[in-house]
């Protein structure tokens, strides 16, 4: 394998399987990904999926060269489109010639980003992989039994050991995830490495008045999916007491829309519960700064970096007991952990946060705020540009 050179700036391919518009922490990640690399100086071109019918077409844009590969929907879900081995095999063989990256990074190990890797791996081209996902992300999404969806998940860990274990270097975002893909795909060395975010984006900038709402808000944001448990903070709303009002902003979109529309209607909220809908970068940091509580009920989450942008903006945060948010939350310093799906306990954790006197709610804030330092953008940056030009696990484990 050749090493790309110290000093001149790269060629890089990301292949990713999910990338905007597509709303979801990996394809908000290959993004900034992208952005950021071409930010430093280097070439950027990612292979992403065609978002409807039609021949594969390439669309030049800010964060870098996107090549849009033909793929084809699924009934079971409003966006994500699959690839087909015999469709794309060659039309990746041509990008590599045409675009002679000194090293891809792909974001998964199913479809675009394993035939990137096996394609690197044949012209001994420098491979970094990063894995965003969990097999039980998928299953809600699979029309089968339980039984049958935990073998599924077996051989997705299985093979996603098979193919990331040729790669160079391994990363995901938490040390928690790293675990599991010791545990269950078997790979030895993974590197915990978060995705980073550029917190002074979500700041109130010098002169800048926002109104605050004018009932004590909840905010979640987030793809509207049936892991995220969105149905277990409107009921938690429900059940805080009458005289706090408590109201709750919902931003984003997807294919629990319509049960919750009709849980907020059963439970009488209608005046209480806002769908924002998918909003701009802009109007999200703006309902950062204006919640009085940021709540992320999912739990199959490997980093949310909706709730680092959420701390970003100084909120208190109250997340899932599950996966990888409790790295999230110091008890009652910035926030509260709650028992996955329980409403009640969330319900009572809300009030708790609400009840404070208001320079108590602002230190949570503070504390938020202070614990997403570690997350820079620009260390993430670094350390993947590093593993770019050659470092080693080694190099970077801390």
């Amino acid at each position: 394998m050749t090493m790309p050179d110290a000093q001149r700036p790269l060629t890089i391919l990301i292949a990713a399987d999910t990338y905007p518009p597509h709303v979801n922490g990996a394809a908000q990640f290959g993004y900034r990904l992208a952005k950021g690399m071409t930010g430093r100086g280097h070439n950027v071109h990612v292979l992403a999926c065609r978002q409807d019918k039609g021949k594969s077409f390439t669309e030049f844009r800010a964060e870098g060269t996107v090549h849009r590969i033909r793929s084809h929907s699924v009934p079971t879900h409003e966006y994500f489109r699959i690839t087909f081995p015999w469709e794309i095999k060659k039309e990746i063989s041509l990008l590599f010639d045409k675009v002679q990256p000194d090293v891809v990074h792909i974001q998964s190990h199913y479809m675009i980003g394993e035939h990137v890797l096996y394609e690197a791996e044949r012209r001994g081209v420098r491979i970094v992989a990063t894995n965003h996902f969990m097999p039980e992300n998928l299953n809600p999404f699979l029309p089968f039994p339980q039984w049958f969806k935990d073998i599924i998940g077996k051989i997705s860990w299985k093979d996603m050991g098979k193919v990331m274990g040729k790669a160079d270097v391994v990363t995901t975002p938490t040390p928690l995830a790293a675990k599991a893909m010791h545990r269950h795909a078997f790979l030895r060395k993974v590197l915990p490495l978060s995705n980073g975010i550029d917190s002074a984006a979500y700041e109130v900038q010098p002169g800048e008045l926002i109104e605050p709402h004018a009932n004590p808000t909840v905010l979640f944001a987030g793809r509207l999916a049936e892991e995220k448990h969105v149905d277990v903070l409107i009921r938690a709303v429900a059940a805080t007491p009458a005289d706090l009002n408590v109201h709750l902003e919902i931003v984003g979109g997807g294919e629990v829309r319509p049960d919750l529309d009709a849980l907020v209607e059963r439970l009488g909220l209608q005046d209480r519960v806002k769908f924002l809908g998918l909003a701009s970068d802009e109007d999200l940091r703006l309902a950062y700064i204006r919640a009085d509580i940021f709540c992320m009920p999912g739990t199959a989450e490997l980093q949310s970096l909706v709730t680092l942008e959420a701390m970003s903006a100084s909120t208190p945060v109250l997340l899932a007991d599950a996966m990888a948010l409790p790295h999230l939350v110091r008890d009652g310093e910035n926030g509260y952990l709650f028992t996955p799906n329980d409403s009640a306990d969330l319900a009572g954790k809300i009030t708790r946060i609400l009840r404070l006197p208001a320079a108590e709610r602002e230190a949570m804030g503070q504390a938020s705020r202070c614990m997403v330092e570690p997350h820079s953008i620009q260390g993430t940056l670094q350390t993947f540009e590093d593993l770019y030009r050659g470092a080693s696990y080694d190099d970077k484990v801390v």
